[in-house]
């Protein structure tokens, strides 16, 4: 999983050669054009989709990445968004919903446009130089980190889950388990947390991230 974010971020495309800081702007462009559109501009919306998709063809990721991706996203925008019908008891809020869910859907692809054409550590540096809130970027510095740490730590939970039930047993019995096993490495995440803070300050950390690039 050591590449799994920005997989895509290395690469020689007339994308990934613009301004760290032009990237960057694009993205956010984007993202506030599409987000503050009304629902009646739905042509707009829908040629700045297409400007999106085309950016990924520019940048060279493979639609099945992205499919991956949206199959994993769509699901979570959904069961959020269809609150919206639910509080008028399922009889309007329907184009209130398919809004937020294009326009969540743009954002995430943004995203993803985003940190395929920059790798993530430039991400943080350009953070950085534009004087964004350090705590910020430490957080998102760490999120990146350690992200691979629970993902690994999860997959030796979920082995050993599975050798001691050998993938047997009613649905109902594997959403217990799976529900204990999130509940587990949330208490794993947490003890983790502070081992690895505790080594932090004992070597001198003072809140600041620094890199190669940026010193």
């Amino acid at each position: 999983m050591s590449d799994y974010l920005d997989r895509y971020g290395r690469r020689q495309s007339i994308c990934h050669r613009l301004p760290p800081r032009g990237k960057l702007l694009i993205a956010l462009t984007i993202i506030a054009v599409a987000v503050s559109l009304p629902a009646a501009y739905w042509p707009v919306q829908g040629a700045i989709g297409c400007l999106v998709f085309m950016g990924h063809s520019l940048a060279g990721i493979p639609m099945s990445y992205l499919l991956r991706r949206l199959a994993l996203f769509i699901p979570m925008a959904c069961m959020m968004s269809i609150s919206l019908p639910a509080a008028h008891a399922f009889r309007g809020g329907w184009e209130l919903m398919f809004t937020v869910l294009f326009r969540s859907t743009l954002s995430f692809l943004v995203g993803l446009w985003l940190i395929n054409v920059m790798p993530f550590d430039q991400l943080l540096v350009t953070l950085r130089k534009l004087r964004v809130p350090a705590i910020l970027v430490a957080t998102l510095a760490f999120m990146y980190r350690y992200v691979y740490v629970l993902w690994d730590e999860l997959d030796r939970m979920r082995t050993a889950r599975r050798a001691r039930s050998f993938g047997s047993g009613s649905l109902l019995m594997r959403w217990k388990t799976s529900a204990q096993l999130i509940g587990m490495l949330l208490v794993r995440s947490m003890a983790r947390a502070e081992r690895v803070h505790g080594a932090m300050c004992a070597r001198g950390w003072d809140g600041q991230v620094r890199t190669l690039e940026s010193d």
